[in-house]
């Protein structure tokens, strides 16, 4: 059975706290593992959580400040050190390759596993697998920053009473889905399109098309929510987003799941986050995250 589901490894910004570890998290996506922002203390999160570093396939870099990427070093260290049998894939912005270079080789490391580096330069098409396609698009922050969309490829669902009426049963279900026709029937007389889930992660950035392009009819969006409403002249300054904004994005984009995350450290009532989101006009299933958090993407429509 396959398991697709976000493991929140830490939901701190710039400033870690007592109970906020900085940022990371890891979606499940059927037998593939992607890790977003690695900050400080991933790995022993990753401990915590039961995540081990076979379990990573891609490693995916929004932008190079610390607490989005200081956690490399040790993840890189520790796939290498557990000899990953499979390829890992890293993708950062190529602006700055520099930092991904300095990580990747902080101290010395016997060196065992090749990651492989697909840096990312503008937007686009990053990956296409059996399961999913991998997109970026170009995020609004001081430095420069991708948020990164998932999308699986749509499928067909099959109609018992569809496949009633033309008399196809048993094995024959089977072998219409594999051929795509079974004598005069076809497929597409006994099923209907089955959109694919979509995920999207969006971390620091100011409101821009960017965001909106990947938050656009995700199952499950996490998005960052650095500030709250009453602060949103400092998060335009500083290239973040309010927990009012955030949710703005997702009701306007249909979202089903939001997961809010990267909270200031100034804050102590994560309900105000929610508050503030549902005054936005968020109806959807609502998530505030905290460290160690498990959540699953929502089932097909």
């Amino acid at each position: 059975m396959s398991v697709r589901e976000l493991v929140v490894l830490g939901t701190a910004s710039q400033v870690p706290t007592r109970h906020r570890n900085h940022n990371g998290y890891l979606l499940r996506w059927d037998g593939e593992g992607i890790l977003f922002d690695p900050g400080e203390g991933t790995q022993r999160q990753m401990l915590r959580a039961g995540v081990a570093a076979h379990d990573l396939n891609r490693i995916c870099v929004t932008h190079f400040h610390g607490d989005h990427c200081l956690g490399l070093a040790g993840v890189i260290q520790r796939i290498n050190l557990d000899q990953v049998p499979h390829e890992v894939t890293a993708h950062y912005p190529r602006s700055g390759q520099r930092f991904f270079d300095r990580l990747r080789y902080a101290t010395a490391y016997r060196e065992t596993v090749g990651v492989t580096e697909a840096p990312v330069a503008a937007d686009g098409i990053l990956a296409v697998t059996r399961s999913y396609t991998l997109e970026a698009r170009r995020l609004s922050h001081p430095v420069e920053s991708y948020g990164y969309r998932l999308i699986e490829p749509d499928g067909r669902r099959m109609l018992p009473d569809r496949l009633a009426a033309f008399g196809v049963k048993g094995p024959d279900v089977g072998r219409l889905q594999r051929e795509g026709r079974l004598g005069d029937v076809t497929l597409e007389d006994v099923s209907e399109v089955r959109r694919g889930q979509r995920f999207a992660f969006v971390m620091d950035t100011r409101l821009c098309d960017g965001v909106h392009a990947l938050a656009e009819g995700c199952d499950l969006l996490v998005i960052e929510s650095t500030f709250l409403d009453e602060d949103i002249e400092l998060a335009v300054e500083h290239g973040h987003l309010t927990a009012g904004q955030a949710a703005a994005v997702a009701r306007d984009a249909g979202v089903r799941h939001l997961v809010l995350t990267h909270f200031s450290q100034r804050y102590t009532d994560p309900e105000e986050f929610e508050r503030q989101a549902r005054a936005a006009g968020f109806e959807g299933e609502l998530t505030v995250a905290y460290d160690l958090l498990r959540v699953p993407v929502p089932k097909r429509r």
